[in-house]
C-alpha cells in the first residue's frame, strides 16, 4: 500500500523566532508608488490625513506591517535628505534619472515618511546614500532624525516643526552597490561599508542595525567579501561590527531583462516557470548562509532579503519607467513559496522586504488614478494569512510520502510547500499546492501537544490568471476553507489545485 503524503509537525520541538520583519515593506520613489499610492497631499479629494491617504494606512495596518524600507532602491543613492525638509513649496526639485526620468519636487521627504510610519505603527528603515552622497551627509541624517538635545541637527529639525526626535532602528549603507549605486568592486563597497557605518551612530538611546548593500543573486562572492570585512567575530557575542546585516536581493521572473513575461497573459508552463524560478530563493539563501556560517557560526550577522518578489513587464500603455503591473493568484502562490523559504531560515534571516508596497512590481496595494478607488491584491491577502507567523517559533515540518513534483527550467519542482510556527497555546500550519491542475491530499502528523481545535482558510480562483481590479476587488480573497477533517494521527486536508491553505490550531 502506498504510504499517504504526511506533513510530521512536532508541536513540542519550537525552533527559531521567525521575525516578523520578514513581513516588511519597501516603498520607493518609482511611478505611483509614493505620490498617488502613499502621497496625495493635503488638498486632495482622496480621503487622507496629512496628505497621506488613509485607506492606504487602513489596508497596511491589517497586515500589521512591521517596517517600511525607503527611499529606494536605485533611487537612495541620488537622494540628497536635504532636499525634502523644510517648507514643500520651497524645496529643490531633482531630476529622478532611473525611474522614468520625471521631475521629483521633494514634497515627500523625511518628515512626511516618518509621520507615515507612525500611523503604519511600523518600523522606519531608510536607505543611506553611499552612491552620490558623502560621510558627513549621512552622518548629519541620522542626527537629525534621532537626537535629542540641542545639536546642531535637532536644532534644525525642529525649526522644521518636529521637536522629539524618531526612533529608526534599521539603516541601510548603500543600495545595490555593484549596480546603480556605483558600479563598485566587492573589496571597494567593504571599505566604504565599514567607512560609512562608522559615522552612522545611535544617538540618544537609539540603537541602530546597520546593513550593508548585498549581494545579487547568487554573487557569493560579494558576500564572502564583506563577511571578511567585519572585526573579528570570535569576540564577544555582542552585536558584529562595524555594521550588523547584509542584504540580498532576488527577483522572479520567467524571461530574460529585456521581456522578463506578462502579469497576466501567461501559459501554464509560465506558470510553473515562475514558480520554480521563485524556488531559487531556497537555494540563495542556502548558499550565501553557507558562506556566512563559515565565518559566522554563532550567527551573529544577519541576512536581509531587502528586495524580492515578481518583476513583469509593465502593463500596456503605462510608463515603462513606473514598473505599473498586475498581480495574479501566481504572484500569491511565488510569495507563499518565498515565506516558506524564509521561516526555514529564520537562524539567519532577520528581515526581508517585498518590493514594492504600491502600485510597482508585486505590489501589495493598487490605486486607480482615475477613480481613487484600492485595490487589495493577491499577494496582500498572503501577508494578512500569515500574520499569526510574526515573531512565532517555527516549526520544522518533515513531507513524508511521494510529494507531486515537475520537471521544470532543468530541474525538478516540488508542488507542494509547507511551514509551520506556534506561539503560546496556538500554531499555524501554511500550505501551498503549486500544481495547476491537481488536488492534492495531505496528512497532517500532528505530535508532542493536544489539539482541541482548528479552523482554516483557503486563497484560490477558477483561473491561474484571476486577479482583482476595481469592478471585481475580490476575485481573489481569503475564504473558509472546510477541506479539513479529522484523521487518526491529527488532520487530513484536501488541498484544491493552485491553492495556498493556512490551518490554524488550538493547542492543549
Amino acid at each position: 500500500m502506498p504510504v499517504p503524503l504526511t506533513a510530521v509537525i512536532d508541536l513540542d520541538l519550537p525552533g527559531p523566532t521567525i521575525s516578523r520583519h520578514v513581513y516588511g515593506h519597501f516603498a520607493e520613489h518609482l511611478g505611483r508608488c509614493i505620490y498617488g499610492g502613499f502621497w496625495v497631499g493635503e488638498d486632495s479629494d482622496v480621503p487622507n490625513e496629512r496628505g497621506i491617504r488613509t485607506d492606504v494606512v487602513e489596508a497596511l495596518r491589517a497586515l500589521k506591517i512591521p517596517n517600511l524600507r525607503w527611499p529606494g532602491g536605485c533611487f537612495a543613492d541620488d537622494y540628497h535628505w536635504r532636499d525634502g525638509i523644510g517648507p514643500r513649496d520651497q524645496r529643490p526639485r531633482m531630476v529622478n534619472s532611473h525611474w522614468g526620468d520625471v521631475v521629483e519636487d521633494n514634497s515627500f521627504g523625511t518628515h512626511e515618511f516618518m509621520d507615515l510610519c507612525e500611523m503604519l505603527g511600523a518600523d522606519a528603515y531608510v536607505s543611506g546614500n553611499i552612491g552620490s552622497g558623502s560621510v558627513a551627509e549621512m552622518s548629519e541624517w541620522i542626527e537629525y532624525l534621532t537626537r535629542a538635545d540641542d545639536s546642531p541637527m535637532a536644532a534644525l529639525r525642529r525649526e522644521n516643526g518636529r521637536d522629539e526626535p524618531w526612533k529608526v532602528p534599521f539603516w541601510g549603507l548603500g543600495n545595490e552597490a555593484w549596480g546603480c549605486g556605483g558600479h563598485l568592486r566587492a573589496e571597494q563597497f567593504a571599505s566604504l561599508a565599514r567607512q560609512y557605518a562608522t559615522y552612522v551612530r545611535s544617538h540618544a538611546g537609539n540603537d541602530v542595525y546597520r546593513i550593508a548593500a548585498g549581494a545579487s543573486d547568487h554573487d557569493v562572492h560579494w558576500t564572502e567579501t564583506l563577511m571578511r570585512s567585519f572585526d573579528p567575530l570570535e569576540k564577544g557575542d555582542g552585536p558584529a561590527a562595524p555594521f550588523q546585516a547584509l542584504s540580498l536581493h532576488y527577483y522572479t521572473m520567467t524571461g530574460p531583462w529585456a521581456d522578463k513575461g506578462d502579469a497576466t497573459e501567461f501559459t501554464t508552463d509560465e506558470w510553473y516557470l515562475a514558480l520554480a524560478r521563485a524556488a531559487v530563493m531556497e537555494q540563495l539563501l542556502d548558499r550565501h548562509g553557507a558562506v556566512m556560517d563559515r565565518y559566522d557560526p554563532k550567527k551573529r550577522i544577519g541576512l536581509v532579503v531587502d528586495e524580492w518578489g515578481t518583476w513583469w513587464n509593465v502593463e500596456k500603455g503605462t510608463n515603462p519607467g513606473f514598473l505599473y503591473q498586475q498581480n495574479t493568484l501566481r504572484d500569491a502562490l511565488v510569495a507563499s513559496r518565498h515565506f516558506d523559504a524564509f521561516h526555514r531560515h529564520a537562524d539567519r534571516v532577520v528581515m526581508a522586504n517585498i518590493a514594492q508596497t504600491v502600485n510597482v512590481l508585486q505590489a501589495m496595494l493598487l490605486t486607480d488614478p482615475e477613480t481613487g478607488a484600492l485595490v487589495r491584491t493577491p499577494s496582500y491577502h498572503v501577508f494578512e494569512m500569515n500574520t499569526p507567523h510574526h515573531d512565532a517559533s517555527a516549526l520544522t515540518v518533515h513531507l513524508k510520502g511521494d510529494v507531486p513534483t515537475r520537471e521544470v527550467d532543468g530541474g525538478t519542482l516540488a508542488l507542494l510547500s509547507a511551514s509551520a510556527s506556534t506561539t503560546g497555546e496556538t500554531a499555524l500550519v501554511s500550505l501551498s499546492n503549486l500544481d495547476a491542475d491537481q488536488p492534492v491530499t495531505l496528512v497532517l502528523d500532528l505530535r508532542g501537544r493536544d489539539v482541541t481545535g482548528h479552523s482554516a482558510r483557503v486563497l484560490t480562483a477558477p483561473r491561474l490568471d484571476a486577479h482583482n481590479t476595481p469592478d471585481a476587488p475580490d476575485a481573489v480573497a481569503p475564504t473558509a476553507f472546510d477541506g479539513v477533517r479529522p484523521h487518526a494521527r491529527g488532520l487530513e486536508v484536501e488541498l484544491p489545485a493552485h491553492s495556498y491553505v493556512t490551518v490554524s490550531l488550538t493547542l492543549g
